[in-house]
């Protein structure tokens, strides 16, 4: 599955190190307020099987930000909105859709594009939470 999704073979991660080598390094990274990811269920749900006892922070997910700030979109898969916004464009060429640097990227800038009301200026933290009025699945478009 993971060749066919992200083009990786047993031999791409033969001699990588194991998940018990970066466990410590990982759970620095995740010692944060807030995580950002596209989907983010399947990351945090990968995550708490690995990280026994990992307190998830609170979750920006881009992909429901989206179908909640912008309805009406044909996808809200991550390649769709990136070509839809131009969201790749100027990042180095060996930068490719599936890999963890250009993904991680993206959907920073996703987030940045998702946040940034075009009329008004930024969302607030309670608007990018839901928790405004109008705030919710069904609110009108901002963009």
């Amino acid at each position: 599955m993971a060749t066919r999704i992200h083009g990786l073979t047993n031999q791409d991660v033969e001699g990588a190190p194991t998940f018990a080598d970066i466990e410590a390094e990982a759970r620095q990274a995740l010692d944060t307020d807030v995580l950002l990811a596209h989907n983010a269920h399947v990351d945090t749900a990968v995550l708490r099987r690995y990280l026994s006892g990992w307190q998830c922070p609170e979750v920006f997910d881009t992909l429901k930000l989206a179908r909640r700030l912008i309805p009406g979109q044909e996808s809200y898969k991550l390649g769709t909105l990136v070509t839809t916004f131009a969201l790749a464009q100027d990042l180095p060429a060996d930068l490719t859709p599936h890999r963890a640097s250009y993904d991680a990227l993206v959907t920073a800038r996703l987030f940045v594009h998702l946040a940034m009301r075009h009329d008004t200026g930024p969302l607030s933290l309670s608007e990018l939470r839901g928790n405004e009025p109008g705030g919710d699945r069904d609110a009108p478009s901002l963009f």
